[in-house]
């Protein structure tokens, strides 16, 4: 069942949202050679808590950590570790949630450690203007499966990119996964109906090789079948009457980018 927010409801799922968008950038400040997953995992929980959140994942389904921090063919969900070292020319997906007077917000951001190849580079680069054609869509009048295809032709079609299809983006409120799921692939014009008041994270995974993917056996990590890089985006909006309301933001991440 899918759960339509009122205006409110959206202000206090963008609280959550804005939380969780700069405990990325905590995150981002720290990203170099020589540092653990499990420092990242720490710094951010530890910056959501002293703000008055609580980090979404830890103990969800028994998820150990507070974010999910996944290296180079990793996907998604990677457990943080103290042993996981991050070494130059590595890329990082660091997925994080939040929750704050009872709702949740969702985001993820995929980060270069140090010099990267320029065909990572050039993966992160059309993950996240996917991510973008993928919002530009969330406008109400629209269907579901125009947000699909919209990320599935900047990354697949153009690019010739794997398209991750056993992992999806979802819709969150009160709960961190709700109705409906948002598949990186699809047919135009296909799915439900977009409404205003449809909350929606919207989370292109998308590969470098082909789409297959593993579970690793810690019960957890996805990766890669072939183990080629992943990239990860993601964004919590809002549908829209005439665009899309993101209640995440990228603009912590890249202030403290740019003056790391």
């Amino acid at each position: 069942m899918i759960y339509y927010k009122t205006k409110n409801e959206i202000e206090l799922i963008r609280q959550s949202c804005q939380l969780a968008s700069k405990a990325l950038a905590v995150a981002a400040k720290l990203v170099k050679p020589g540092i653990s997953t499990l420092e990242l995992d720490k710094a951010a929980e530890k910056f959501v808590i002293d703000n008055g959140g609580v980090p979404a994942f830890k103990g969800y389904k028994g998820f150990p950590n507070s974010a999910c921090i996944s290296v180079n063919e990793e996907v998604v969900h990677g457990i943080p570790s103290a042993k996981k070292i991050l070494k130059e020319g590595d890329i990082i997906s660091f997925d994080f949630g939040v929750v704050m007077n009872g709702y949740y917000g969702d985001t993820a951001y995929t980060f270069a450690v140090g010099k990267i190849k320029p065909e990572v580079q050039k993966l992160l680069t059309v993950t996240k203007e996917a991510l973008y054609k993928g919002i530009e869509q969330a406008v109400a009048g629209k269907r579901l499966g125009d947000i699909s295809y919209a990320v599935q032709e900047q990354t697949e079609i153009l690019h010739g990119y794997g398209v991750v299809r056993d992992l999806v983006g979802h819709g969150l409120g009160k709960s961190l996964h709700e109705d409906p799921e948002v598949p990186n692939y699809g047919k135009r014009g296909a799915g439900i109906k977009l409404l205003e008041g449809l909350v929606i994270a919207i989370e292109p995974m998308i590969n470098l090789g082909k789409r297959n993917v593993v579970q690793l056996n810690d019960g957890w990590t996805v990766a890669t079948q072939d183990k080629l890089p992943s990239a990860h985006f993601e964004h919590t909006v809002a549908v829209g009457s005439n665009k899309a309301d993101i209640l995440t933001s990228f603009k912590f991440v890249e202030e403290a980018l740019a003056n790391g």
